[in-house]
């Protein structure tokens, strides 16, 4: 091993003869923010499956630190204790419990039932949980109920219970997904203070989080059917340059010509009202039949909910 903190050698994972992933290899080294891009479905989230041991590859290898130890038959709980933390896209704290208790249960400690049983919080402990809160910029609102959190302050919060737990590699899926712009610029900020300790590493199509990352690995569908293939990797102005990377031509404003769609008729509608589902606030739409419709909107604005679960039931009362 080159001296990186984790290297991917010749990973490929299938399901159900689709390949996810295709012989992708690269390194990641401490102390720099990568941001992993690609279109849906190009393998970006099987490869932090694969990583923290949710998902086995059927070929390759993941070597981990100083020691060279193999990730690809260790539990999840295993490559957590040797310093891998993830965070998942869905903020999951305790929303009952209050910030600061929230940061006390995450705290690296002895989980033996005796250990825990008889722990008491000390100052030690506290000193560590109000330097997270500081870092993550919720030291304001330690007594505050997580479940009142904004939606944003739930994301800080969440990477905050991964910071207690002392990771060297940190592998964060869409953080900035349904955030207001005051609270990504936060994010961002916090992202590139965190990476000058220890190796960030964050699946995102926001454009502003791609761009302050130190290096980009673009991963996305080659020829057929398969996807997961390195298409580039290098710093945000290498991978704009880059002719293979989709995500490149992306950033550099790159759009396909408009596709001559031919006679396309409407064949009839369907209207929904009221619709009341998750994050969706009494929605009032109709639907055009017969034609292709896209659902646009910022991440958390309910399209998937709308799409789901809405439409859905209503296609099947039909």
């Amino acid at each position: 091993m080159s001296g990186a903190l984790l290297e991917v050698n010749g990973i490929s994972v299938s399901f159900d003869g689709f390949k996810a992933i295709n012989s992708l290899s690269f390194n990641i080294d401490n102390c720099e923010l990568r941001a992993i891009i690609g279109p849906n479905g190009a393998g970006k989230t099987t490869f932090m499956d694969i990583i923290t041991g949710k998902t086995r590859p059927d070929s390759g290898d993941v070597i981990w630190g100083e020691k060279n130890v193999s990730l690809i038959k260790k539990s999840e709980s295993e490559i957590a204790n040797l310093g891998v933390g993830r965070k998942f896209q869905k903020p999951t704290v305790f929303e009952d419990q209050s910030v600061m208790e929230n940061l006390i249960m995450a705290l690296k400690n002895k989980r033996n039932p005796w250990s825990v049983l008889f722990y008491k919080y000390n100052k030690i402990d506290d000193e560590k949980v109000a330097n997270i809160a500081s870092d993550i910029g919720l030291i304001s609102v330690l007594d505050k109920l997580s479940g009142e959190l904004s939606h944003g302050q739930k994301q800080w919060l969440e990477i905050g219970m991964l910071l207690a737990q002392e990771p060297q590699l940190l592998l964060i899926d869409e953080p900035a997904a349904g955030m207001t712009h005051e609270e990504r610029n936060h994010t961002v900020l916090l992202l590139k203070k965190l990476s000058k300790t220890r190796a960030v590493v964050v699946v995102e199509h926001d454009e502003e989080m791609i761009r302050v990352a130190d290096w980009l690995i673009d991963v996305g569908p080659g020829a057929g059917i398969h996807g997961g293939q390195l298409l580039a990797a290098g710093t945000p102005k290498e991978v704009i340059a880059n002719k293979d990377s989709i995500t490149g031509k992306w950033l550099l404003g790159y759009s396909e010509k408009s596709l001559n769609r031919g006679g396309v008729k409407k064949i009839g509608e369907l209207t929904i009202r009221n619709a009341r589902e998750n994050n969706l606030q009494g929605i009032d739409v109709t639907i055009p039949l017969g034609m292709m419709v896209s659902i646009t909107g910022p991440s958390g604005s309910g399209k998937s909910t709308l799409i789901l679960h809405t439409l859905y039931n209503a296609f099947n009362l039909m």
